[in-house]
């Protein structure tokens, strides 16, 4: 047979192997030698290039020869779009070893240390609340939101309407009053307990936006949490506010 060489840079043709039963269609330059050639063919098949023996086979699949000068050029070959190029493996593998995932050795990481890292799919999805996080964050909102509304109604029902108090809210001297309504409101979720001040210490009259939960005067009502009242023995105390 005579060997030509074609013009052609590039050539479509068909890969096959002695290691798996399927073929795969690729480009390739007509300037590669076959040594650069089988390097390439190492990502296709499998085999190792050193390992490697090539048939090439026309369009028909007929035989055409072997591929066995390192240093020729694949274009120096009759090799044409359509050509098929056999590559028979003598590593030693099996038909089909490179095509059984099963025998793959696989990287696993436990679910701890993948929870650990910043850059990967699930810590995006939780820092943007997506898919199924949001749903979760979701529910652990509306736990905590149940939880804070069991534990407020427990201190409220502790504070008996009418009782004395002193309110000491963080960052805010303590004032004293008289427990006028523990309940529920619409301004805001939660129970609160309605205090009228000793002295105009307030922000209201008892009301919050046009709703009334008791009588007192302006400045001298206001509504504060449970957890910052306490019930006891105080004393009204002068502070000299209302000659102001």
């Amino acid at each position: 047979m005579e060997v030509t060489g074609l013009s052609a840079p590039t050539v479509n043709i068909f890969i096959s192997s002695s290691l798996n039963s399927f073929r795969s269609q690729k480009r390739y330059s007509r300037s590669l030698t076959i040594a650069e050639f089988k390097c390439k063919l190492q990502l296709v098949v499998g085999s190792p290039a050193s390992c490697m023996e090539l048939e090439l086979y026309g369009p028909d699949d007929k035989f055409y020869s072997k591929l066995d000068q390192e240093d020729a050029l694949l274009g120096s070959y009759p090799v044409d779009d359509g050509c098929r190029i056999h590559v028979i493996d003598h590593s030693g593998a099996r038909l089909g070893e490179y095509e059984d995932m099963s025998k793959v050795e696989k990287y696993e990481i436990s679910q701890e240390a993948y929870d650990q890292r910043q850059n990967s799919v699930r810590s995006f999805l939780k820092r943007n609340k997506l898919g199924r996080y949001s749903e979760e964050e979701r529910a652990q909102q509306e736990a905590e939101s149940s939880q804070r509304l069991t534990e407020e109604e427990a201190q409220a029902s502790a504070i008996p309407v009418g009782s004395r108090c002193e309110v000491q809210a963080p960052g805010q001297p303590p004032r004293r009053g008289t427990v006028m309504y523990v309940g529920l409101t619409d301004f805001k979720p939660g129970y609160w307990i309605g205090v009228r001040y000793d002295e105009p210490l307030g922000k209201n009259d008892g009301s919050v936006n046009g709703k009334r939960y008791f009588e007192c005067q302006a400045k001298y009502g206001a509504f504060v949490k449970p957890s910052v009242v306490t019930v006891g023995d105080f004393p009204e105390e002068d502070y000299g506010l209302d000659e102001m």
